[in-house]
């Protein structure tokens, strides 16, 4: 298995800040550029993001419907997605999850204007029981209980983040949503679940993702848990440019 040598951020710099708020502009002319010219290089991203290009969606994306629609929040035909790339033991993800998400969601998900996928990164150096923590997550996907089971790991992660072994906690969290320990062996066994959480560590890791959180949206690959007042004009510029685009 592949160990991700990454790190988490708990916050953005004020040199990424400066970057988030930067890519809006550019995102919003390389978005305009690509739609009437696709032909043309992709959008120019500023030193604070890298490209990702097309792997990780592609390779998320070919996913079982089933698995992907679980773990995907807002209108599937939504013209603009974000990739949050996301390990659940780190405390940078949970700020994001309990900050800005909500207001994410309320602004962007819910009218239509964006979807949101969440791409498995567990950090095992970093995290020991990150691993077990996605695996029961992506179990709970496969029973269309992977948003619940989000919220509860992130909103549990420091009860069970120091745990010399989390799976009777987890076994627990998931009794509250339904969850059986035969359906948790099931998930386990064959390992078909952990090699989707491995492929997507692996092929974020070739893309360039080096933290969490982590986001790619519209090909640019954005580090940091940036608040919504960073989120909203990078959100809203490309929104101008792909509505002005059609």
């Amino acid at each position: 298995m592949m160990k991700a040598q990454a790190k988490e951020r708990r916050g953005p710099s004020r040199a990424t800040v400066v970057g988030w708020a930067a890519v809006a502009a550019l995102l919003g002319v390389g978005v305009l550029a690509v739609a009437a010219r696709p032909d043309r290089a992709a959008p120019v991203v500023p030193p604070e993001t890298n490209a990702a290009g097309p792997a990780l969606p592609l390779a998320v994306e070919q996913e079982p419907d089933l698995l992907l629609a679980a773990r995907t929040k807002g209108d599937s035909a939504a013209p603009i997605t974000i990739y949050e790339v996301a390990d659940f033991q780190c405390p940078a993800c949970r700020e994001f999850w309990k900050e800005t998400l909500p207001g994410i969601e309320r602004e962007y998900l819910r009218t239509g204007k964006v979807r949101l996928v969440f791409v498995n990164f567990p950090i095992v150096s970093l995290h020991r029981n990150a691993p077990a923590a996605h695996l029961v997550a992506m179990c709970a996907a496969q029973h269309g209980r992977f948003w619940p089971m989000h919220d509860l790991l992130f909103e549990k992660q420091v009860e069970w983040q120091a745990l010399a072994d989390p799976q009777a906690f987890f076994r627990t969290l998931a009794q509250t949503l339904g969850l059986t320990g035969e359906m948790l062996q099931a998930c386990a066994s064959g390992g078909r679940l952990q090699a989707m959480v491995e492929m997507e560590t692996e092929t974020l890791a070739r893309s360039g993702v080096r933290s969490t959180p982590s986001f790619i949206v519209q090909g640019a690959l954005l580090a940091g848990a940036a608040p919504l007042s960073v989120w909203r004009p990078i959100l809203d510029s490309i929104s101008t440019a792909v509505a002005a685009a059609r």
